[in-house]
């Protein structure tokens, strides 16, 4: 809760700052993503009994399909922007946690899709040519959700809008030429998802991610 009362002042304030800069750049990354346990709750399909499980999620991050993002950033001053941001995040259960949970497959693997508006602020100069930055941002988990239970005949295979979503990170980024640059970040996020599963069922889980991103920033 705390995040999301940052993330939206963050967000409030960088779309108030007075437009000096101007600056759009075009961010592109990937990177190693992992993402730690989390409890999954809901109820099974076509029997209406329920489920309540910790399972360990594995990212797989350089697996098809692979862990990648994209950024647009509207640099509104010298120091604050506003971006809009799509992460494919992806987690796999575990296979021992997922067989005793009752499912063949448990997985958001073309993915865990965030999607976000941030608040950035970056302190142009500070590290010399290196430039500090972070960023927090509000806005919604688009999974594609892949679920079927163990010897059962429901399969579940698709996107869907299953809740709310907050980012965090912060990284530095150096400039190459005039307008590319690379840069490398932490990033965090958590989703709250909701999904409906085929023949009637449900299924509940928050999924927060960790990466180490590596990317190349267009300047225009």
């Amino acid at each position: 809760m705390k995040a999301l009362i940052l993330s939206t002042a963050l967000v409030a304030a960088a779309i108030a700052a007075p437009a000096a800069a101007q600056d759009y750049d075009l961010s592109v990354y990937t990177g190693w993503q992992t993402s730690p346990h989390s409890r999954i709750e809901g109820d099974y399909p076509g029997t209406g009994a329920s489920f309540d499980e910790l399972i360990g999620w594995e990212g797989k991050s350089f697996e098809m399909p692979p862990y990648y993002g994209l950024r647009g950033t509207w640099w509104r001053s010298d120091t604050f922007g506003v971006a809009l941001e799509f992460t494919h995040a992806k987690v796999y259960a575990n296979e021992d946690d997922r067989n005793d949970a009752g499912f063949d497959t448990l997985e958001f693997t073309d993915g865990i899709n965030i999607l976000t508006l941030n608040a950035m602020q970056r302190w142009p100069g500070l590290w010399g040519s290196a430039t500090p930055y972070a960023g927090a941002g509000l806005g919604v988990s688009i999974p594609h959700v892949e679920v079927a239970t163990t010897g059962g005949t429901d399969d579940t295979f698709e996107y869907q809008l299953t809740g709310p979503a907050a980012r965090l990170l912060a990284g530095v980024s150096y400039p190459i030429t005039d307008r590319v640059s690379v840069f490398g970040e932490y990033q965090f996020t958590y989703s709250w998802n909701e999904a409906d599963l085929d023949e009637g069922g449900t299924l509940k889980t928050d999924i927060k991610t960790n990466a180490l991103n590596v990317g190349l920033t267009l300047k225009f």
